[in-house]
């Protein structure tokens, strides 16, 4: 009885000793999200008057479904670039437009969801609107993609300009048609902005801000996006015209991963 009551003992000690160590305390399993910097804002703290559209918030984007880190459809930014935002949105307010933002602050985990997303080659649901034609193959030699983006250091944004009074743009409805990005506008998705001649976020080489094929009244919004955003220290990425970056940036080398929300913002506005 001696030597079964220790042999028993022995085992208990022993999964015991297993449970010590695979065991981990409730508050360690919780995975503690990282937050903003003191210096990120939300730009609705700064200029509420900006229109928001985060289009990686929704379905309606070149992945074709709610991007990773994207809890809220806000736009983040660092307090410099979203003041500039705000000098810019004032001069055009004055001229009867207003600045509509597509996307600012990304987290590094949305570009991965990008990435993955880009050596998925089957995955061609949205060829059709935003690549129409380029073979997704080609995405990052053609530098569509790539592994790190600008906006995850928080001073980029993606925008464009809407003519006051704003109309209402429609929801997506995911599996409707598509239409090319470079179609004419009243047959491509409806936008409430103006005619810059491509669609956001269009995979081709029309999308570069000064395309001679643009011409016109496409290229004069193109223009006066350029002018006024560039006035107030706003860089264009020349291959996009809706891409523009705040310089100098106060985090030139630093890419960030908090997910799009409020709370990332530690209780700030």
């Amino acid at each position: 009885m001696t030597r079964l009551s220790a042999a028993f003992r022995g085992l208990v000690t022993a999964f015991a000793a297993v449970l010590a160590i695979t065991a981990v305390p409730a508050t360690a399993q919780a995975r503690t999200e990282p937050t903003a910097p003191e210096d990120f804002v939300a730009l609705r703290s700064v200029d509420p008057t900006v229109i928001e559209e985060i289009r990686y918030f929704t379905p309606h984007n070149f992945v074709g479904e709610p991007v990773d880190g994207y809890r809220q459809p806000l736009c983040i930014l660092t307090r410099p670039a979203a003041e500039a935002l705000h000098q810019a949105q004032t001069r055009l307010l004055s001229q009867g437009y207003s600045l509509k933002v597509y996307d600012c602050y990304r987290p590094q985990r949305a570009v991965d969801h990008f990435v993955r997303w880009a050596e998925d080659l089957d995955d061609q649901d949205m060829k059709a609107e935003f690549y129409p034609d380029v073979d997704k193959t080609r995405l990052f030699a053609d530098g569509y993609i790539a592994e790190k983006s600008g906006h995850s250091r928080g001073s980029t944004m993606d925008l464009t300009i809407v003519r006051l009074p704003a109309e209402p743009t429609r929801p997506y409805r995911p599996g409707e048609p598509l239409v090319p990005c470079f179609a004419p506008q009243d047959e491509r998705f409806p936008d409430n902005s103006v005619d810059m001649g491509t669609g956001f976020d269009c995979f081709d080489t029309r999308s570069h801000t000064l395309d001679p094929r643009i011409q016109g009244p496409q290229r004069a919004n193109r223009l006066l996006l350029k002018d006024t955003l560039e006035d107030v220290g706003l860089v264009n990425l020349p291959e996009e015209w809706w891409h523009f970056t705040y310089r100098p940036e106060p985090y030139p080398d630093t890419y960030f991963d908090f997910p799009v929300s409020a709370k990332a913002l530690a209780g700030r506005r």
